[in-house]
């Protein structure tokens, strides 16, 4: 699969310089993949994450990965889906461009992704992984490793399914 890799797991337990986080705007916590980054980063995530003043929709946030294996977790606020008619292609394209920028501003190698707002933000799957799949073939060049990481068995099967095509 080359630099590109698709896993079906917990993003929590990979081995990479950045775990990228569906937060939530206040960047204070939540539930899915947001809830288990800070429990397993551990309360010095929220401390870290308080200062910052939260994050607008399609912009990303940085601080450090505390009790994670990653060095660094990148907070991004994936936008909910309205039908598409609200600027949400352009809005989660923002999200993985916006990762990938700080990924590099800070020295990473290696990146995992979440499938950003496809679970209670409703954006339709298939096409959050398109767009997911193309901002990481755009960005692949500069980077050793990006990880495309699916906490269900069928997540993992419809980015496999579309890189493969």
């Amino acid at each position: 699969m080359g630099k590109i890799q698709i896993v079906q797991g917990d993003i929590t337990h990979l081995d990479v310089d950045a775990i990228v986080n569906a937060a939530k705007s206040s960047l204070l916590g939540g539930g899915g993949v947001d809830g288990a980054i800070h429990r397993a980063a551990g309360p010095e995530l929220l401390a870290a994450c308080r200062p910052l003043g939260g994050c607008p929709t399609g912009e990303s946030r940085i601080t450090p990965g505390f009790r994670l294996k990653a060095r660094w977790v990148i907070h991004t606020v994936g936008p909910v889906w309205h039908g598409g008619e609200q600027n949400e292609p352009g809005l989660l394209r923002a999200c993985y461009e916006n990762s990938f920028a700080l990924a590099l501003e800070n020295s990473a190698k290696s990146i995992a992704f979440p499938a950003i707002s496809t679970g209670v933000y409703r954006f339709p799957k298939k096409a959050a992984a398109e767009i997911a799949l193309e901002a990481m073939q755009a960005a692949s060049d500069d980077f050793e490793k990006i990880v495309a990481c699916c906490f269900s068995v069928d997540d993992a099967a419809i980015y496999r399914a579309l890189y493969n095509q």
